[in-house]
């Protein structure tokens, strides 16, 4: 099995956040082999607490030597949180592990993550670096970085189950939305959005719905912790800047088995965006694991210079285009080169799926799985 990077909050009660299949209960269960377990995806386990999560202060109470407790998919009972909360102000020396694979429930029931007394963690896909000589660029962009497919002997089959396991198990049984049907185009429709501008009112006609139903199934897919945004960088901005935000899945290898495949599609198409999508799942997942104030943006002016990635904190500040081709052109620079002017602080990194790392412009021009595969949740990024 291969050793995950997360580390978890030393004998603090947290959250740990993270989609379906990306490894969350088998790194707890290996982690803590001795926690008393409540697993709400059990169906009788399920029952047994909706009916009354008070139960779970006599359940703990015949089991007073066990003190570290772990809830799988705590939304799915989102009244245990009371329990849990009145359980730690006691100090009774508990340590709670509540994980959940979507917050859309917490957020709907008001429920305010316990008052802050339990820190918030995630769980991503693999990092390049985790995989190590395993990690393979042609691979892992079809394929993408869920543990539930790596590790599959069958990965191209459960990756096409993938999005089937959202839209019967979180979307349809708990009626979070009305038509099935509806957002399952929906999701075929983004699919032609990732890694690009977000134009709802394009997505609202090509999916058949309303605009303000695109923003609602936007949210439900955020709340799933299936896709997140990019907002533009606009930190003393000298032009005029997109009003849009950026669209991503969360994970390379999902966008791939969503987004429709016809004959005319060129293979470069579908590899660039699954290619930025790879770097951008890596930044943000990162960013996330920093204590500090990381922010992750990108840049595109109106009239269409566009950096891929601005990453900024304390420490660094990377304009970070990325090119899926194997030798660099002269306009591949443009964007870096204008961001560059407005901000010449930035340091400025051109990924493309060459061999050689060398310096063009001023541009640090990097081999794209040589860098993916340097990131280190707990190291500052390569530059």
């Amino acid at each position: 099995m291969l050793k995950r990077f997360f580390t978890p909050p030393d004998r603090s009660s947290y959250f740990l956040f993270g989609p379906r299949g990306t490894g969350k209960t088998t790194w707890l269960k290996q982690h803590y082999p001795h926690a008393y377990w409540i697993d709400l995806l059990d169906p009788e386990v399920f029952r047994f607490f909706s009916a009354g999560p008070e139960r779970l202060r006599q359940i703990l109470a015949e089991h007073s030597s066990q003190k570290i407790v772990v809830i799988d998919e705590v939304q799915k009972v989102p009244e245990l949180l009371n329990a849990v909360h009145l359980l730690i102000e006691e100090k009774k020396g508990y340590q709670f592990i509540l994980t959940g694979s979507s917050s859309r429930k917490l957020k709907k029931e008001g429920v305010n993550l316990l008052g802050g007394r339990a820190l918030l963690r995630y769980m991503p896909p693999f990092f390049a670096k985790e995989l190590g000589t395993s990690f393979n660029l042609d691979r892992n962009l079809n394929l993408g970085m869920l543990p539930i497919v790596l590790d599959s002997p069958t990965p191209t089959e459960v990756l096409r189950a993938y999005a089937g396991i959202y839209l019967k198990e979180e979307v349809q049984a708990e009626g979070i939305v009305r038509n099935v049907g509806d957002f399952a185009r929906f999701l075929e429709t983004m699919s032609f959005s990732h890694a690009s501008l977000i134009n709802a009112s394009n997505i609202a006609r090509e999916s058949q719905i309303s605009r303000k139903t695109v923003d609602g199934y936007m949210t439900i897919l955020e709340d799933l912790l299936l896709s997140f945004r990019l907002d533009i960088f606009r930190r003393k901005a000298k032009r005029v800047l997109s009003e849009h935000s950026k669209f991503y899945f969360f994970d390379a290898g999902v966008y791939i088995s969503l987004r429709p495949q016809n004959l005319f599609d060129k293979k470069t198409e579908l590899e660039g965006g699954s290619l930025e999508g790879l770097v951008a799942q890596h930044l943000k997942t990162w960013k996330d694991a920093q204590l500090d104030n990381t922010q992750l943006h990108f840049w595109r002016t109106a009239s269409k210079l566009e950096v891929d990635f601005i990453v900024t904190n304390s420490n660094c500040f990377l304009a970070i285009e990325v090119k899926n081709g194997s030798t660099i052109h002269p306009a591949d620079l443009r964007g870096l080169e204008a961001f560059r002017e407005d901000y010449p602080e930035a340091t400025a990194i051109l990924l493309y799926r060459g061999k050689q790392r060398y310096k063009e412009r001023d541009i640090l021009c990097w081999p794209v799985d040589d860098f993916l595969l340097k990131i280190h949740p707990d190291d500052p990024l390569p530059h």
